[in-house]
């Protein structure tokens, strides 16, 4: 089908799904749609199964019984609705597919419905509308999947920029793609996130592990990227949900996707084979746990963001690497025993090359009003010697990051400014410049392990600074004045409804 009717499909079902008086927010249409494309997506896969098994002469057991598969319950000409329709799926199919037992196919499903949809829509004639229009969506070519998987993210950008609970499992596209660039994650490599929220990292990290292969991908590559190399764990329905079905667009469909609390795995307990070779993640920050989960660290606090790093720093393999977003807190905080003595061990048991330090605002997405917490890039690797001892951090580069190539407010639009590629090429050499510095693991130690971001050049590029700079940086003032005055006009303006607002 063609770019333009999907896209007029997609923005159509969401558009009728929030007429219901149960979906008040971008929030509650998004779960319905990503339940609906599941069941969609899901049964057109089973049938590219069912071809191929059959193409092999071999017998292909579909992975839900036939009353349960999309085409059954939405056949058009039944066309159940309205109360019938509602009555099916609370009392019949949902219930299903909570006791789904057999393949891990099946575990996946009953791990997305366990608690999903959280509420459903009151109207059954409006669901059979959205159901209708879903019909039309096709999921036969790859320009289909990447059409669709364009719109569905082009969604989670619109939930992130809505702020509460949409900034907890969504991290702006460029911030991901800088941070895989970084690692360089590559094809038969295990690659995990603890807490992958919308699985934005494992997509990307999917999307470069390709494309690094190109023309020369093999069908054993393809086996390996579905089967054993991506993982996730996620505690809450709604991310866990969404996460899913973002994998699912892109081509992956992982059986290695886990809907728990990662917090509540005792990492004293974890030994190389529950270990993986990449780490790409941005964990919670500014949430806290119960003494019971707490007590699964050798450094226990109530913080999930330092509880998140120590999982981190026992989930990676020797020889792995790690890319993550880190908040500021963690870095500077020399008063508590738990971060103190985690950064300790950073330094001494891993290879903390790289921080990067991040503009405030770059997740003013993640709260309802500002500009959210200011957050740094951690890149550690897990190096030993040839006698097996781990290999210590010697000196740390830093990179001050002031444009990202969105807007630093809610909106995130995009604009030409951006530091990061220049950080990139920098990292690579380690290179020195106004923006980038080094500091010895000695001065770290002796700051009490406080690893802040503090630019020795700024400065000296304050003295010095030509008229052309000063005027440059005035320009960039008004232009966030303009900026902030849209968000202003866009949040007192009534919701968009037609469905080019949303794309």
């Amino acid at each position: 089908m063609t770019r333009e009717t999907l896209n007029t499909q997609f923005w159509k079902a969401c558009k009728i799904l929030r007429q219901d008086d149960n979906t008040n927010s971008l929030l509650d249409y998004v779960e319905q749609i990503s339940w609906l494309l599941f069941l969609k997506c899901l049964e057109e896969l089973d049938h590219q199964r069912k071809a191929e098994a059959e193409f092999e002469g071999k017998t292909y057991q579909p992975i839900l019984a036939r009353e349960f598969q999309w085409s059954t319950w939405t056949d058009p000409v039944r066309r159940l609705t309205g109360r019938d329709l509602q009555a099916f799926l609370n009392n019949e199919l949902f219930p299903y597919l909570r006791n789904l037992k057999g393949n891990s196919a099946k575990s996946v499903i009953r791990s997305l419905f366990a608690d999903a949809p959280s509420k459903m829509l009151k109207d059954g004639a409006i669901l059979r509308d959205a159901i209708d229009a879903i019909q039309e969506i096709r999921f036969e070519t790859a320009e289909d999947v990447h059409t669709l998987s364009h719109l569905y993210e082009s969604m989670l950008g619109k939930l992130g920029r809505e702020g509460g609970m949409g900034g907890e499992f969504y991290t702006p596209r460029p911030i991901i793609e800088f941070v895989v660039q970084m690692v360089s994650p590559k094809i038969g490599e295990t690659v995990y996130d603890p807490a992958m929220g919308s699985a934005g990292f494992l997509v990307e990290a999917y999307k470069h592990m390709r494309a690094a292969l190109g023309a020369r991908i093999l069908p054993k590559h393809e086996k390996q990227l579905q089967d054993s190399t991506f993982y996730g764990q996620e505690k809450k329905p709604l991310p866990y949900l969404l996460g899913c079905m973002n994998m699912i667009l892109h081509g992956v469909f992982s059986s290695n996707l886990v809907r728990k609390n990662t917090l509540a795995d005792d990492v004293r307990k974890f030994t190389e084979k529950d270990r993986f070779d990449v780490i790409l993640t941005n964990p919670p920050f500014g949430g806290t746990e119960h003494d019971s989960v707490t007590s699964n660290f050798p450094y226990p606090s109530r913080a999930t963001s330092i509880t998140f790093l120590q999982h981190i720093m026992k989930k990676v393999k020797r020889g792995g690497r790690v890319g993550m977003v880190m908040d500021d807190g963690v870095l500077f905080k020399t008063n508590e025993n738990a971060y103190v003595q985690t950064k300790k061990e950073l330094l001494e048991e891993f290879n903390l090359w790289a921080i990067v330090s991040l503009p405030t605002g770059v997740f003013a997405n993640a709260v309802a009003n500002g500009t959210g917490p200011k957050t740094n890039l951690l890149f550690f690797n897990r190096e030993v010697d040839k006698a097996g001892n781990p290999v210590g951090t010697k000196e740390i580069w830093y990179y001050e990051v002031s444009a990202v190539g969105f807007s630093l407010t809610k909106t995130q639009r995009p604009v030409p400014e951006n530091d990061l590629p220049d950080c990139l090429e920098k990292a690579k050499a380690r290179a020195l410049s106004e923006r980038s510095w080094v500091v010895p693991v000695t001065e770290i130690v002796a700051k009490n392990y406080d690893l802040s971001a503090v630019n020795p050049n700024t400065k000296a590029a304050v003295e010095h600074r030509s008229p052309a700079a000063i005027a440059a940086d005035i320009a960039a003032k008004e232009n966030r004045i303009l900026e902030l005055m849209d968000e202003i006009q866009e949040l007192l303006a009534p919701v968009a409804s037609d469905q080019g607002d949303e794309e």
